[in-house]
């Protein structure tokens, strides 16, 4: 699947991992052939930079959203093989990062315009992108039909639902929501869908929505012994 936004002179190349179930988008710059590439994963590493040398684009910067716990970052590597920026929230732990950042932040590259919109819940420095005023990467903030989980990694039910509700879902409704995870088949939404029809969050109280996350019942992630340390170090295991 390709998004193609001709009037901007952008395209976005989602891209799948199985494994965990990991969203990584490759957003390209038509005119001047630049990459960027959010929330790579380190298996994905040759895949992706086979991607980038067939189509003749540059990367130039890697995005986290948050410090991940289900899979290791390519960011490191992909900065050593390419020479691109690798950016990471600001109090994520990442300190190889050579950017960081924090609320209202912009990244711009070429025709790609990004604003940052911190929203914390999954974890404290979880980070979403607003793309030119139409798209949102959205982390594991909000998924289709869905949300990341809070019972792990100083997530808190309280401060996804004011992400949420009080900053997501205050941009335009034809917003185009492009999530960090899917495990049901879905690629993309809008935030106008997910204000009507996300089963944990839509018309849902505070109250509500802590309920339906204090029950989730889901186990650990696999990798999280591994990942976590392995991202604070951009992806370098340890």
């Amino acid at each position: 699947m390709v998004d193609t936004d001709s009037m901007n002179g952008i395209q976005i190349k989602p891209l799948y991992d199985f494994a965990s179930g990991t969203w990584t988008y490759l957003l390209l710059e038509i005119e001047s052939k630049q990459a960027v590439l959010i929330d790579p994963v380190i298996e994905n590493l040759e895949r992706d930079l086979q991607l980038l040398e067939s189509m003749e684009f540059q990367l130039v910067a890697t995005i986290e959203t948050h410090m991940h716990a289900d899979h290791i970052t390519a960011a490191g590597n992909l900065r050593e093989k390419t020479g691109c920026d690798s950016y990471a929230p600001e109090h994520s732990g990442a300190t190889c990062a050579t950017h960081f950042l924090k609320d209202n932040d912009e990244i711009v590259i070429g025709k790609l315009n990004m604003k940052v919109i911190h929203t914390p819940g999954h974890t404290p420095c979880s980070i979403s992108l607003f793309l030119n005023g139409r798209y949102v990467f959205t982390g594991d903030a909000l998924f289709v039909r869905g949300c990341g989980r809070t019972d792990f990694q100083g997530g808190s039910a309280e401060s996804l639902y004011h992400s949420i509700t009080g900053k997501l879902f205050l941009l335009p409704d034809e917003t185009i929501v492009y999530p960090g995870h899917d495990y049901k088949g879905f690629v993309s939404s809008t935030i106008g869908e997910e204000k009507k029809w996300n089963p944990r969050i839509a018309n849902r109280s505070l109250e509500e929505f802590q309920s339906i996350m204090d029950n989730l019942n889901l186990p650990e992630p696999k990798k999280i012994h591994e990942a976590v340390p392995a991202n604070r170090a951009c992806g370098k295991t340890l």
